[in-house]
């Protein structure tokens, strides 16, 4: 494998692997949806919302690296759909910033608003966030209404932009398409499951914790509804393939359903994730507080052979249903080799940074949340 290719590859591999650790620490939102449907009483949503005040901050620094990372490496696919489906990606961080909002003022003194309001900020992001990240991801194998042309860069009358979105939407039509929203609500309900599984490990409260678990199993149950239908679908999708020499890209019946049976280890990866996220209901309903760690393990497996199978094997990641020939694919849209080269140093000091995520989320997490902390701590969200 040439030098460039296999930049290309482990440059993918590393967006993946940010992606679905983006999605596992989603928990947080899962979590924020249900702060009324398992909290009954304020002292208990503030239970709840001070065990996830010890993560969220997590999750948006995820989605800042992911962002970044696919900034530097992948920088036609952030130009392309950041500066086109920009209505979909400004909703995302609206729901995002008004997360860090309530979270900073909930339980300030003469809060103005009412904590009502900052908890209906926290359900917005619960909900939103997910079910539109979720859309966008879809969209990776569904595709997206743009062109690229290259030769704009020299354009003299002032029209620069190598890609033009297509509809006056900017990504808003995606969720016309019921595999996006499939995609979008099995993420929402994946959330939602993990967030249940969450609260079992961080709150010692036999109420809340009973409550957890009978949200749990109807969270997974629509969860597993929603991806099978999103999966299956994809099974029987066409793709866009790419031609290794000429880079010509062309329809592939069943493309998907191909790069799983080309790529043995990918489908190994997924299958393990899926039944880890199985096992870790099954645990969770037993009570089991370490029920988010096969949670989180199976979601990361299961996100991260998705994503590879969306851009391994010739595949263009992002299809144009505007212009074929403009998909992008991780050979047309990557950094020069210099760059993506030099990325791969730093990039080796990510076991670094994630033991040190690992200390520090284990350093929160003791002890669990108690009623009587509540009631004599003065640092609350």
């Amino acid at each position: 494998m040439e030098t460039m290719t296999f930049l290309q590859h482990y440059w993918w591999l590393v967006i993946s692997l940010l992606g679905a650790l983006l999605v596992f620490l989603l928990f947080v939102q899962g979590g924020q949806s249900l702060i009324y449907g398992i909290g009954k009483t304020d002292e208990e949503r503030t239970m709840l919302v001070n065990a996830l005040g010890r993560k969220w901050e997590t999750t948006f620094t995820t989605l800042v690296t992911f962002g970044g990372a696919f900034f530097a490496s992948f920088p036609l696919f952030y130009s392309t759909s950041f500066g086109g489906a920009f209505y979909v990606w400004m909703l995302i961080l609206f729901v995002f910033v008004i997360q860090a909002v309530a979270y900073e003022f909930r339980s300030k003194p003469h809060n103005v608003f009412g904590r009502k309001t900052y908890d209906l900020f926290l359900m917005l992001n619960g909900i939103a966030g997910p079910l539109l990240l979720g859309v966008a991801v879809a969209t990776l194998f569904t595709g997206a209404h743009f062109t690229v042309n290259r030769l704009n860069i020299a354009d003299l009358g002032g029209n620069t932009s190598i890609s033009q979105w297509t509809t006056p939407w900017h990504g808003l039509e995606a969720v016309a398409d019921p595999r996006n929203l499939a995609l979008g609500l099995a993420v929402v309900f994946l959330s939602g499951t993990l967030g249940c599984q969450y609260f079992l490990n961080a709150v010692e409260d036999a109420t809340l914790a009973l409550r957890a678990r009978r949200t749990m199993r109807t969270y997974a149950v629509l969860f597993l509804v929603f991806f099978l239908a999103f999966f299956v679908s994809l099974l029987f999708a066409d793709g866009y393939a790419a031609d290794p020499a000429t880079g010509t890209i062309s329809v592939e019946p069943r493309k998907y359903l191909h790069n799983l049976l080309e790529m043995p280890y990918v489908t190994a990866v997924l299958l393990a994730g899926v039944l880890s996220l199985l096992w870790s209901v099954v645990e969770g309903w037993r009570g089991n507080r370490k029920a988010i760690w096969f949670g989180g393990f199976g979601t990361v497996l299961a996100v991260l052979g998705l994503l590879l199978c969306a851009g391994w094997n010739r595949t263009a990641y992002y299809p144009s249903l505007a212009d074929m020939q403009s998909s992008l694919t991780i050979a047309n849209s990557s950094s020069s080799e210099f760059t993506l080269k030099v990325m791969s140093f730093v990039s080796l000091a990510i076991p670094v940074v994630l033991a040190y995520i690992w200390y520090a989320w284990r350093s929160l997490s003791r002890p669990p949340i108690t009623r009587e902390e509540m009631q004599s701590d003065d640092h609350k969200y």
